[in-house]
C-alpha cells in the first residue's frame, strides 16, 4: 500500500495554522528553518490547546496583508498537492486579519482568488471561523461573510479557539442566522473539554459536523447520539496529543470511534503547527492501530458524504477516490 498515492480529502485544515517556511521566507527573508521551527511549530506535547495556540498566533502576526494571505494560500496548495489530497475544505477566520486596515471582504476574496486562480485539479472550498472569544456582533459578521460568498466557494461557518474558557452565547444568533439562511456549520467541540461540551454545542448549534469530538467517546449515550443524528466527526489525532488531549498516540480514541461506527474523516488540523502531513497522520494510524486501505477508503468516503458541496459533486468525489484505491493493498 502505497500511502502516500492514495486519494486524500481533508475538512479539517486551518490556513493560518499551515504556513509554509518557502511563503515565511518570502515575507522575512532573515528567517532560517531553525527560526522557523522554533516560532510556528509546536512540540509534540504542548502543556494544553492554549498553549499550542501561541503558534498560531505568530502566523496569523504574518498574515496581515493581502499578498502574506495569498502566499499562504499557496503554499498550502503546494502541500496538498504533494499529499495527492483531491478535495479539501480550508478554514480561516478573516476577522484575525484586519488589524492593519484590511476589509474583511478583500481577506475572503484574495483567499478564494488565489486557489481559483491556481493551476490545480483539487477542489477547494472555503469555511470561515469564529473565535470563541468574539462578539455576537463579530460572529454575525462572519456568517453573514459566509452569505455573501456562499455562491462563490466559501461553504460553512465554524467556531474555534478555547472552549475551556468561552461559553457559546456569543455565537447563538450566528449559527441562527446559519439556519435561516441554509448555510453550513461545523463547530469546534470535545477537543479541550469532554463530552459535555459536544453535547452543548449540538444542542445550541445544531451542526452536523464536529471539529476534533474525540472526548465523545466517554460517554456512551452521546456516541448513540452522534450516529443517530448522523454527526461527522473531524478528528486530527497528531493535534489532539500536542494539545495533551491524550497522552499517546496509542491512547487516541479515533480506532475506538471508528470500530463503533462513527462517521469520521482523518485530518491534519494545522500542517505547520503539527508538522504534520496527511500521509503522515495515515501513517501513524497504519503503525498505531493496523490501519489500512479498508479504513482510509471509509475515512475518506465518510468525509465526501459529509462534505458541503452539492450531490453531484459528492458522486464524483466518490467515483474518484474508488478509482485511487482500486489496485492498492
Amino acid at each position: 500500500m502505497d500511502i502516500n498515492r492514495l486519494p486524500k480529502t481533508e475538512l479539517h485544515l486551518h490556513l493560518d495554522s499551515s504556513l509554509s517556511y518557502e511563503a515565511v521566507k518570502k515575507l522575512d527573508p532573515s528567517i532560517s528553518r531553525q527560526d522557523f521551527l522554533d516560532t510556528f511549530v509546536a512540540p509534540p506535547k504542548c502543556n494544553d490547546l492554549n498553549d499550542y495556540l501561541k503558534r498560531v498566533e505568530k502566523q496569523v502576526d504574518l498574515l496581515q496583508t493581502l499578498h502574506s494571505l495569498k502566499l499562504a494560500a499557496e503554499g498550502l496548495l503546494e502541500m496538498l498537492e504533494e499529499d495527492n489530497v483531491i478535495y479539501a475544505e480550508i478554514r480561516f477566520a478573516p476577522l484575525l486579519h484586519i488589524r492593519n486596515g484590511l476589509k474583511p471582504h478583500d481577506i475572503v476574496e484574495t483567499v478564494l482568488d488565489t486557489f481559483k486562480n491556481a493551476e490545480t485539479d483539487i477542489e477547494i472550498n472555503l469555511i470561515l471561523c469564529n473565535l470563541r472569544y468574539f462578539s455576537e456582533k463579530q460572529s454575525l459578521q462572519t456568517a453573514t461573510l459566509v452569505k455573501d460568498f456562499s455562491d462563490r466557494s466559501v461553504v460553512g461557518l465554524d467556531l474555534a479557539g478555547d472552549e475551556k474558557g468561552f461559553p457559546l452565547d456569543n455565537h447563538i444568533a450566528a449559527y441562527r442566522f446559519a439556519d435561516k439562511h441554509d448555510l453550513h456549520k461545523t463547530a469546534h467541540a470535545g477537543e479541550a473539554c469532554g463530552p459535555e461540551s459536544v453535547r452543548e454545542t449540538l444542542e445550541k448549534l445544531h451542526p452536523t459536523r464536529i471539529g476534533h469530538g474525540v472526548r465523545s467517546y466517554e460517554d456512551p449515550n452521546l456516541l448513540e447520539l452522534l450516529k443517530e443524528k448522523r454527526i461527522h466527526l473531524e478528528v486530527c489525532p497528531t493535534s489532539n496529543i500536542q494539545t495533551n488531549v491524550y497522552d499517546t498516540y496509542a491512547d487516541h480514541t479515533i480506532d475506538k470511534l471508528f470500530s463503533e461506527g462513527l462517521s469520521l474523516s482523518v485530518n491534519t488540523d494545522g500542517r505547520t503547527t503539527s508538522n504534520v502531513s496527511l500521509t503522515q497522520e495515515y501513517k501513524k494510524l497504519h503503525e498505531t492501530f493496523g490501519w489500512g486501505e479498508e479504513q482510509f477508503l471509509q475515512c475518506n468516503l465518510n468525509a465526501i458524504d459529509a462534505a458541503f458541496i452539492t450531490g453531484e459533486k459528492k458522486t464524483d468525489m466518490i467515483q474518484k477516490i474508488q478509482h485511487g484505491y482500486m489496485g492498492h493493498g
